[in-house]
């Protein structure tokens, strides 16, 4: 199982964040999130948004640091990559 993590050099809400993928499946990148104890809501569409107090914790348990380039790159390629736009209401 490999997950990778770009460097949290995303702003929003105050804070740095960073995208969590998979290249293999969806169920691999939720379970992962789940032992990171990552709310369900950082989910997405195709990826979890991590905030920078996170970053290492991921890279910890696993992550591969890769460039936020690599993470599109790889969500294409695996066929994971959801297309922006409206996204449904959670909930």
């Amino acid at each position: 199982m490999t997950l990778y993590v770009d460097p949290p050099d995303w702003p929003g809400h105050g804070r740095m964040w960073s995208h969590l993928v998979s290249d293999v499946s969806y169920d691999e990148l939720h379970a992962f999130a789940a032992r990171l104890s990552l709310p369900r809501r950082a989910f997405d569409g195709d990826h979890y948004d991590l905030p920078a107090n996170r970053y290492a914790d991921a890279v910890a348990a696993g992550a591969v640091e890769v460039g936020s380039r690599d993470v599109v790159r790889l969500l294409r390629e695996s066929g994971l990559r959801r297309p922006k736009g409206p996204r449904p209401r959670r909930g």
